[in-house]
């Protein structure tokens, strides 16, 4: 009986200095434990992360007028984004609902500026705003000038792909039976023709294109 009581007695010995050891390793120099010590200092990282210059939440920042998010960093004129804090170039503002001359006249004179990725949120104004049966129009219409501001920054893979797919969306809109081959006087072929031509041209000199001189005319 003696010798069962010293067993246990020798096992509590035992799991008390084990105890003892990992509280030893668990403690920093001031005796504080690690992992709360660590979870602090990766809360102070992350908040750091997500705060801007000056102190404040970027999440908080980074919303319009309306309180809904949208990323505040300034771009260029191709849409890249700059630090903060740099003069950029405006946005267009979000959601405004245009006519389709207005939103086609718009977005033109945004093409003729260089500035396609600026031309891109106006069609999707249309896109989210318009008529069911004209969403794929406006959706096939911001690929292109997407794919065109791809083109101009010099990312190859992305332009082409993006160009021929606003090719081949304004081209199925127009087959459809919802579709018209020249919509509020749009030349959907001849838009389609200049895509796949700059797609081609991308991937043969994988250069950067010049976004004014390679804008296409939205009415022929």
């Amino acid at each position: 009986m003696a010798s069962t009581s010293s067993g246990r007695q020798a096992d509590a010995r035992d799991r008390d200095e084990e105890g003892r050891a990992r509280d030893a390793r668990d403690q920093d120099d001031d005796g504080r434990v690690r992992d709360a010590r660590d979870r602090d200092e990766e809360g102070r990282a992350r908040d750091a992360r997500d705060r801007d210059e000056e102190g404040r939440a970027r999440d908080a920042r980074d919303r319009d007028e309306e309180g809904r998010a949208r990323n505040a960093r300034p771009r260029d004129g191709l849409g890249r984004p700059l630090p903060y804090g740099s003069e950029g170039v405006a946005r267009q503002p979000e959601g405004v609902v245009r006519t389709p001359r207005e939103t086609v006249t718009e977005a033109q004179d945004l093409l003729d500026a260089g500035r396609p990725f600026h031309a891109h949120e106006v069609f999707e104004d249309a896109w989210k705003s318009g008529p069911e049966e004209e969403r794929g129009l406006w959706r096939g219409l911001a690929q292109l000038a997407v794919g065109l501001t791809h083109a101009a920054r010099g990312n190859v893979t992305g332009g082409a792909r993006l160009l021929r797919r606003g090719a081949g969306a304004v081209t199925e809109w127009a087959a459809s039976g919802a579709g018209r081959q020249r919509p509020y006087e749009m030349d959907l072929a001849g838009l389609a023709r200049w895509a796949r031509a700059l797609a081609e041209e991308v991937e043969r000199t994988a250069a950067p294109v010049d976004a004014r001189t390679r804008r296409p005319r939205l009415r022929g």
